[in-house]
């Protein structure tokens, strides 16, 4: 029986996406005067595994270019070639190769194969290099000799290592040669030509029958597999007519010593530790589709209406009479609450897989500019939910382009001031609260006050030399505001960071900025930790109950009539603690009749977002509840100053304001 291999394709790049992610990281990450033996061994084993999985996939191309890798690899780690720095760049360079080759068989998408080539040359040349001392080897395993003999029961060397006869059956010569490249990782293998044609392997190692039987379950039937022992190094007295050809090994497997065990159980001790945390972590989690997720939120936002439903109903029923139905409704509330949120964490992904990429952004940049630029992650476990985890990439790409050009200064230039001249560059996660704050601090120059205002002035804005630090530097975020003096293909065109406001903005956050001058800039990001469940307050205009984000919600309250002015053609503001906000009147705006006009018979609820303040009038406050987000554009049309809108307990649909755009 032959399998179709293509229902594996998905979990072999998701595989060796992770796979090159860590080798990228790894290289990034790696001394090159004293690279860490464990650091070179975990580069050469991912460009290893990459190579297989791709030889039994049938991608000859990406395991062209990892077979080169790997033999490189494998001289640098042995000791017989010194790492440098030019090999780490040809190993980012091939890592991008790679991921080129995987988005063609994956997607489609274009490939350069000037490009292909070119790595190829270049890792060949560097492979040609001088070799170092090598190390005296341990003497490997002998090789079979012809065909090997069958025997009744396992026998091992010294090393602990078994020589196992694999027959395998009738099958296409592409599906021998991938089980040949993929049984060669585990030892050191021989092919045989059987006299009726089929195809049987020798195999000397010191892993198990089982494991054997996994790698070949990937191309045929187990149960058509023939598997039998040998003698290693014994040849048959009697062997049925057949040829033997040499396969390339992999690095025969050794280790010391040890008690022989069943085959189905023997093991190279030395990997056992690892084998058996590669079984944990295999066990402890599993891929799933996004839309299965998906799908496990939209049912459970369903249950927290359909929970809310309830509620509202019981609670006109007599406590007395109900009381072990009312109690039930409570504990449904909680349990209710406790799987929505056990289902939200199943969204939530580190911000590592955000960080992860910039190392190596930052490194080719700072090349590029002939800057020096060290970047240090922190909080990088901290968790976000998955669909802003991918919205915040673009924008935090914008941030740290412009810290690494614009912030952070010429190494001659931090000599001169006294600093370090490599600079720091940190990103940094945290939470606070029902929000996540991801900062870009540098300690580069600073933001210059004079300039921005000067370019300010030149562009036609309204400020004055009084402002505060605070509102100066959020000029920076006007469109088309840029005080570089210099065009690149780096930043400077004036586009970008008005964008990143307003994207982190339609995610419902807030960007802050701190500079010293001479010291460095923070650009901080605060975000609700998920777009799909919030706290809202429920407020009443009319006839109509609209939702408030409780994060933006400061404090209510009732004005006296006096706090209420009105400013000739600029609306009306009402007085708070000395302060005088503008008066948003929502009946106006969305044209409805409500029960209190003038401020003073109704309730305002003061607003805060994007370092603004302002005063909503409402007829009342409903109350406090957690509301399921549906998209409205989606299912109707984008509504200005409407961010969503929920389905109440009463089944009625109610719109949540988005607040950041009724205060704009």
């Amino acid at each position: 029986m032959t399998i179709d291999m293509s229902q594996f394709y998905q979990v072999f790049f998701d595989e060796a996406d992770e796979l090159l992610a860590e080798m990228e990281k790894l290289l990034l990450d790696i001394d090159v005067s004293a690279p860490d033996s464990e650091d070179l061994n975990a580069i050469f084993r991912a460009a290893h595994s990459i190579k297989g999985g791709a030889a039994t996939f049938g991608f000859n191309d990406i395991t062209e270019v990892t077979h080169t890798l790997e033999s490189l690899l494998d001289r640098i780690r042995k000791g017989e070639m010194a790492l440098t720095p030019e090999h780490v760049d040809a190993f980012l360079v091939s890592k991008d190769v790679l991921t080129m080759l995987m988005g063609g068989h994956h997607h489609g998408t274009a490939v350069d194969q000037a490009a292909v080539s070119s790595v190829s040359a270049q890792l060949a040349v560097l492979s040609q290099g001088t070799a170092a001392a090598a190390p005296a080897a341990a003497p490997a395993p002998p090789a079979p000799a012809g065909a090997p003999a069958a025997c009744a029961a396992p026998v091992a060397d010294a090393d602990g290592n078994f020589c196992f006869r694999i027959e395998l059956p009738d099958v296409p010569q592409r599906d021998v040669d991938a089980l040949a490249t993929e049984l060669g990782l585990l030892g050191e293998i021989a092919r045989e030509v059987m006299a009726d044609k089929r195809v049987a392997f020798t195999l000397i190692t010191g892993e198990s029958q089982d494991d054997i039987v996994a790698i070949c379950s990937f191309v045929l039937d187990p149960d058509d597999l023939k598997i039998t022992f040998g003698s290693i190094g014994e040849p048959s007295p009697a062997q049925a007519p057949a040829t033997t050809e040499a396969e390339p090994a992999a690095a025969p497997v050794t280790a010391p010593a040890a008690p022989v065990a069943p085959p189905s159980e023997a093991r190279n001790p030395g990997r056992r530790a690892t084998d058996k945390e590669a079984g944990s972590q295999e066990s402890s989690s599993i891929r799933v589709g996004v839309e299965k997720v998906d799908q496990l939120i939209n049912l459970v936002g369903e249950l927290v209406i359909t929970q809310a439903m309830i509620e509202q109903r019981i609670m006109a029923l007599d406590p007395l009479v109900h009381e072990r139905l009312l109690n039930s409704a409570n504990q449904l509330a909680r349990n209710t609450r406790d799987l929505q949120e056990a289902v939200m964490s199943i969204r939530m992904m580190p911000m590592d897989y955000v960080f992860s990429r910039f190392p190596r952004m930052v490194r080719d940049l700072a090349t590029k500019l002939g800057k020096k630029v060290e970047i240090i992650t922190r909080g990088a476990a901290t968790e976000l939910d998955k669909g802003l985890i991918e919205r915040i990439v673009d924008p935090l790409t914008h941030l740290v382009r412009n810290s690494v050009d614009h912030g952070i200064e010429m190494p001659e230039k931090r000599r001169t001031v006294g600093k370090s001249e490599t600079g720091k560059l940190i990103l940094s996660a945290a939470h606070q609260g029902g929000n996540i704050v991801i900062e870009v601090t540098d300690d580069g120059g600073g933001l210059s006050r004079e300039r921005i205002l000067a370019k300010a002035l030149q562009q036609g804005l309204n400020v004055s030399e009084t402002m505060p630090d605070i509102d100066v530097w959020q000029l920076i975020f006007a469109p088309g505001f840029s005080t570089a003096e210099v065009v690149t293909d780096v930043s400077g065109r004036g586009v970008g960071m008005d964008v990143v406001k307003r994207n982190i903005s339609a995610m419902g956050g807030t960007v802050e900025i701190r500079s010293t001058p001479g010291s460095g800039s923070t650009i901080s990001i605060s975000l609700p930790l998920t777009l799909a469940i919030l706290d809202g307050m429920s407020v009443k205009v009319g006839e109509e109950v609209y939702i408030l984000p409780l994060g933006y919600v400061v404090e209510s309250l009732q004005p006296e009539a006096i706090d209420v002015k009105e400013i000739a053609g600029q609306g009306k503001v009402v007085k708070v603690r000395e302060e005088y906000l503008p008066l948003i009147l929502l009946f106006e705006l969305f044209d409805i009749e409500p029960l209190h006009a003038h401020p003073a018979q109704g309730i305002i609820v003061i607003l805060e977002a994007d370092g603004k303040k302002a005063a909503l009038l409402v007829d009342g406050l409903v109350g406090q509840q957690q509301v399921v987000v549906k998209n409205l554009e989606s299912n109707f049309r984008k509504v200005p100053g409407i961010s969503g809108a929920t389905i109440l307990g009463d089944g009625g649909v109610s719109l949540i304001l988005d607040v950041s755009a009724l205060l704009r």
